[in-house]
């Protein structure tokens, strides 16, 4: 049995978790920052870092007594290396250096983009991700800092399909809300504004769907794009007399919701089909919205086995963080102590988790 301790600090959500051969999650802790960020209508990179440096002691100790375990029980740390808002990284990252160096305990950077799909497959059979069955595997990432289409085979290499080239869906939905003054954290004050709402009765584009009249281009097929739909969303409420409110209000959090949400299915399900996938996962912190959720599990093809991570490994958590850890541990894979910080994600050419 191996436990490593996963550390997770690349935004506003300071957290730790102890996970279990790479599967069981033992404890996962996490301190909000909800409460600071909301008067700003946005996470505030110098602010998240403040609130980490305060924050990560107290989570760790909850981390380890949730487990039922002291440090030097754990084998490894696993830290989010990147990508993420540099100062709030920085943060965690150093933190981990400290309590690797004085506990002895090896070191190791974990992509958070990787994690996130990783966070699918936490407490779950992992012999899956060595069945031939499971491939060619499609990763739908989307967050408020990444929208992607990863493909992988069943020897771990991966190709991105596809990426954002404006806005991710995730930061789509929440400035969307902060248009509409719904408050923050925009994504899921948005969905529960949208609830009970018609989605079709206002039309907002769905960008790079070939759906404007003019024919898509072959690079443009798996590209998201969705500067565009923000833009339509403000013209809508310059063109609109009355008060912010009601049925109206319900009615275009609905309509604009569906057009971000319609994008990511269209494009997604149009991969599973072109490349013959038979593992669909959908991660990351808007996987988590119910629209989303609903429209993959009806319209997933029959025989596309669809992993939708649980919403609790959706936002940002330090379990799919220590999960992807212990990869790189059973392996003897670790980081030095002169690791740094990355602000973007890099080309992703393997999944260490696969093969």
């Amino acid at each position: 049995m191996s436990l490593i301790l996963g550390i997770e600090s690349s935004c506003d959500e300071t957290a730790v978790a102890v996970v279990e051969d790479g599967q069981r999650v033992r404890t996962s802790a996490v301190a909000s920052q909800i409460a600071k960020h909301a008067p700003h209508g946005g996470v505030v990179p110098e602010l998240a870092a403040r609130e980490h440096l305060s924050a990560l002691r107290p989570v760790l100790n909850e981390a380890l007594t949730g487990a039922g375990i002291t440090l030097n029980e754990v084998d490894a740390v696993a830290v989010t290396q990147g990508p993420g808002l540099m100062p709030a990284l920085l943060v965690g990252l150093n933190f981990a250096k400290g309590l690797a160096l004085n506990s002895r305990k090896p070191l190791i950077g974990i992509n958070h983009f990787l994690a996130h799909i990783y966070g699918a497959f936490l407490e779950s059979d992992l012999t899956e991700l060595s069945a031939a069955a499971t491939y060619p595997l499609l990763a739908l990432v989307v967050s408020g800092g990444h929208t992607s289409l990863l493909l992988v085979d069943a020897t771990g290499r991966a190709v991105t399909l596809g990426s954002t080239i404006d806005d991710a869906a995730g930061e789509a939905l929440d400035k969307g809300a902060k248009l509409l003054g719904l408050g923050y954290p925009g994504g899921p004050v948005l969905q529960r504004t949208a609830e009970g709402g018609d989605a079709g009765r206002f039309h907002f584009p769905r960008p790079l769907t070939g759906g404007a009249g003019k024919a898509l281009a072959p690079e443009q097929r798996y590209q998201f794009s969705f500067s565009g739909v923000k833009t339509a969303l403000l013209y809508h409420l310059r063109n609109h007399d009355g008060e912010i409110a009601g049925d109206w209000l319900r009615d275009t959090a609905a309509s604009y919701q569906e057009a971000v949400v319609d994008v990511l299915v269209t494009k997604t399900l149009a991969a599973v089909r072109e490349f013959g996938v038979k593992t669909l996962v959908a991660a990351g912190g808007v996987a988590c919205n119910a629209v989303l959720r609903r429209r993959l599990e009806a319209l997933t093809p029959s025989g596309v086995r669809l992993r939708l991570a649980a919403p609790r490994f959706c936002t940002d958590n330090a379990a799919m963080v220590a999960g992807l850890g212990w990869h790189f541990h059973r392996r003897g894979e670790y980081s030095s102590l002169n690791l740094d910080s990355f602000a973007r994600l890099p080309r992703i050419s393997r999944v260490p988790f696969i093969g």
